[in-house]
This record gives structure tokens, C-alpha cells and sequence, in this order.
């Protein structure tokens, strides 16, 4: 078995077990590579259809393709599609030139919030990985949340030799993470490996750029890259030392742990 067999075999059952042990679970998609390569693997272990609904929290900055592709690909899987947004915050005027970590907490956060409490979602499935963000390393596969969706990184349960807790408080709140121990390499290998269809902002249209890492358009910028292939991709991140999230404002901003302890994804 290959390394990356184990990886898909070790987060199929993951989601499994995600599946059998939270009565009310949902998935978030953020319609980028690792959320879509999760999406690949739900319909893996459970025989080629997603049983799980699909959350989407839109700010309305989105990059406009982004939409178009959730929209299409939810159309074309039969997926259950939940789009979540803070309509009181839009409302008012929030905008990230009001600050980033503001428009981040009030339509990212706060939506996502709302979103779970309205819908009663006790489990959430999230396509995190421990190497694409500091904080991310702190996560366990089943990491608890208070009923406020806040999360203290410093009590995690311990998980050894595969044996997971699955069982919490009432009124706690679950995040499972079937990808933690996926680099981005090992999502681009079985990108290719699968022939999974993701969106082309991945790829250099000619321009002699792309994005690696995908956001609202006012907070995520392109990188030089003339990658036009899943080939190219993969060999440009083995010689590459810039930080996967280097063109993502909020991490520049240095405010992740802060937005994910209030209940980020």
C-alpha cells in the first residue's frame, strides 16, 4: 500500500466514523482543493454518492468563479448544498475595508455560527490540514468546541493508535478533520491520482499567475507561478519555501488562532 493509499484509507474511515457516531453532521465546503478532495473521499466511502449536506459560508466577496464552479459541481454530484451568510452584518455595510479580522469575525465566523446553530449541526466535518496553518497543528481528528462553537486548543482529548473519541458532553460541538494528515502535495498527487475536477484559478491562465490558497477576492492575491498542470503544480511545490497562505490577508494579519478559537473553521 502506498503512503497515499493510507491516507485515504485512514480518513474514509474517519468520515465513517464520523457518519455513525453524530446524528446531525454536515461538511463544510469552501469549494477549494482539500474541502473538494474531502468531498471526492465522502462520495468514496459511502459508494459514489454524499450523504452529508454541504455548508458554504458566502460572504459575498467570493471570487466570482469560485460560485460558479460550487454551483455547477453541486448540480452535477446531486449534492445537498446549505449556503450560509450573515444578512444583519451585509446589511449594515460590513466590508473587509473596514478591517480584516472584523469582516472575517462578523461574515466568516459569525455566519458560520449562525448557520450551525440554525441548522443544529452537533458534528462538522472540516478539511483542515496540520502543515497549511500554525494553528491547524493544534487540532485533533475529533476536536470539541463549546455550545458557543469556541475552542480551547489547550484541552484536546489524546488519540492514540487510532482510537478516537466520538462521545462528548451534551451541547458540545465536533469538528472532525479526516485530512489532517495531508500536505498539500499529497492533495495534488491524489488530485491527479483521482482525476478530480477542481477549479481552474489553480492554474496559470497565461498570465504567469495562479492562486494556491482561495478566499473572499478583496483578501486573497495570486502568486508568480506559470503552472499550468497538476505535473507542474506538484513539482513546483517541491522546490518552493513560500507558506502555502502567503497570499491570504488574515494570516498576514497574524489573527487565525484568534478567529479559529472564536469558532473559524
Amino acid at each position: 500500500m502506498t503512503h497515499l493509499e493510507e491516507l485515504e484509507n485512514k480518513s474514509i474511515y474517519i468520515l465513517r466514523e464520523a457518519y455513525k457516531n453524530f446524528d446531525n453532521l454536515c461538511m463544510l465546503w469552501s469549494i477549494g482543493k482539500d474541502s473538494t478532495v474531502m468531498l471526492w473521499l465522502v462520495r468514496k466511502a459511502f459508494f459514489g454518492h454524499c450523504p452529508i449536506p454541504l455548508v458554504h459560508i458566502d460572504t459575498s466577496y467570493k471570487i466570482k468563479e469560485m460560485i460558479a464552479y460550487r454551483d455547477q459541481l453541486a448540480e452535477e454530484w446531486g449534492l445537498t448544498l446549505v449556503v450560509g451568510q450573515n444578512k444583519d452584518a451585509l446589511e449594515k455595510g460590513m466590508n473587509p475595508a473596514l478591517g480584516r479580522m472584523e469582516c472575517c469575525t462578523a461574515l466568516k465566523t459569525e455566519g458560520l455560527r449562525r448557520t450551525l446553530a440554525d441548522k443544529k449541526y452537533n458534528g462538522v466535518i472540516v478539511g483542515v490540514r496540520s502543515d497549511e496553518e500554525g494553528t491547524r497543528a493544534k487540532e485533533r481528528y475529533f476536536s470539541p468546541r463549546d455550545k458557543n462553537n469556541d475552542w480551547d486548543f489547550r484541552e484536546q482529548p489524546p488519540e492514540l493508535w487510532d482510537q478516537f473519541k466520538t462521545r462528548f458532553e451534551p451541547g458540545t460541538h465536533v469538528r472532525i478533520h479526516p485530512l489532517l494528515d495531508w500536505t498539500e502535495i499529497n492533495i495534488w498527487e491524489y488530485i491527479k491520482k483521482e482525476n478530480i475536477p477542481v477549479i481552474p484559478l489553480y492554474f496559470d491562465q497565461g498570465s504567469g499567475s495562479r492562486y494556491r490558497s482561495l478566499g473572499c477576492a478583496p483578501c486573497t492575491g495570486a502568486i508568480q507561478s506559470t503552472a499550468k498542470t497538476v505535473d507542474q503544480i506538484i513539482e513546483e511545490l517541491r522546490n518552493t519555501k513560500v507558506a502555502e497562505r502567503s497570499g491570504r490577508a488574515q494570516d498576514a494579519d497574524r489573527g487565525m488562532e484568534k478567529l479559529r478559537k472564536d469558532g473559524y473553521m
